[in-house]
């Protein structure tokens, strides 16, 4: 039976079904057709739904009800899940890394499941086989791509792992490698996850190696201990030689300094930039959180200079609402 796992905590305003560090149901009929994955592992796959606050900040473009996957990696529950009765059992929001997208939730009650293994991606190379777990499904998957990926959302993953074929449940689904064990966990519907004249779609992962380093913060202090990068509240889109502004957050750094959307940014500290990880990397490199970014950007066809005190990103988010 499938399991499901609710959370009412207003932390998961700020987490994308992607970035759920949990895995959706299996069937014991998807699991009987792939040998590698025993059904006593595949029962730490478990379906979450997430019930978002009205005033949380992506309630406008992410909606209030949401849904994914999530994976049961330690004998405590560590993630959020269902029992095996299919009555839903709440769970608590533990951490959050904003720089990886990784999420940890715990389940208020024994889940009474075997968690999954976590193994690692670091030296996954592209032609290897593995197996993709979510929504009651398991589906055979081929690593066909490793390399960097920028997000709208300020986001740049350097060692993401693409998948293909690509799987319609991808929201926080296990990627699971030939000895059982977690690799990654399920973030994006892509269409070039193979890259070429003639791209093709698929799925892109985040590295399970992402959660280590930070384990310890999120499960003492919810958050990485280490300062972050330099956050604006702008979502952009490479236009050309350009980036356009697709979404600027309300009350958000670039808002208070002025961009909307249609702006162009150009430069960053006098520098042209090429594409969204060239910005994202300049912006960085400026220094942590709290550093002023200078840009240049051309509005309503006038070109001027603007800097934009940065802020770290968890500032903004509304972390402590709970019902």
């Amino acid at each position: 039976m499938s399991g499901r796992l609710k959370s009412v905590n207003g932390w998961f305003a700020i987490l994308l079904a992607a970035a759920l560090l949990l895995l959706a149901a299996r069937s014991a009929a998807a699991a009987d057709k792939n040998s590698a994955l025993s059904p006593a592992l595949l029962d730490a796959i478990v379906r979450i739904e997430t019930h978002i606050p009205a005033d949380a900040r992506t309630a406008p473009y992410l909606g209030t009800a949401r849904a994914g996957s999530g994976v049961v990696i330690d004998s405590d529950g560590l993630i959020l899940t269902v029992t095996r009765d299919g009555k839903p059992v709440l769970a608590t929001v533990v951490g959050l890394d904003n720089e990886s997208g990784l999420g940890l939730l715990r389940a208020t009650a024994p889940l009474g499941v075997k968690p999954l293994r976590l193994g690692r991606a670091q030296g996954l190379a592209e032609r290897t086989p593995a197996l993709v777990a979510s929504g009651g499904n398991v589906q055979a998957a081929t690593i066909v791509s490793r390399r960097s990926f920028a997000g709208s959302w300020e986001y740049l993953l350097e060692d993401a792992i693409f998948t293909a074929p690509a799987v319609d449940e991808w929201g926080g689904a296990a990627l699971i490698g030939a000895d059982g064990r977690l690799i990654g966990i399920g973030s994006l519907l892509v269409p070039d996850a193979r890259p070429g004249r003639t791209p093709e779609a698929g799925n892109m992962f985040i590295p399970v190696d992402r959660l280590m380093p930070v384990l310890g913060d999120l499960l003492t202090l919810g958050r990485p201990g280490a300062a972050g990068h330099p956050w604006l509240g702008v979502n952009l889109a490479t236009v050309g030689d350009a980036l356009l502004v697709t979404r600027v957050s309300a009350e958000g750094p670039a808002a208070k300094a002025g961009l909307a959307r249609g702006d162009r940014v150009l430069a960053v500290a006098g520098r042209k930039v090429r594409d969204l990880a060239d910005f994202y990397r300049r912006v960085w490199a400026l220094g942590s959180a709290g550093v002023a970014v200078p840009l240049t950007i051309e509005q309503d066809g006038a070109r001027r200079d603007v800097k934009i005190p940065s802020i770290d990103r968890y500032r903004y988010l509304k972390l402590d609402t709970s019902y």
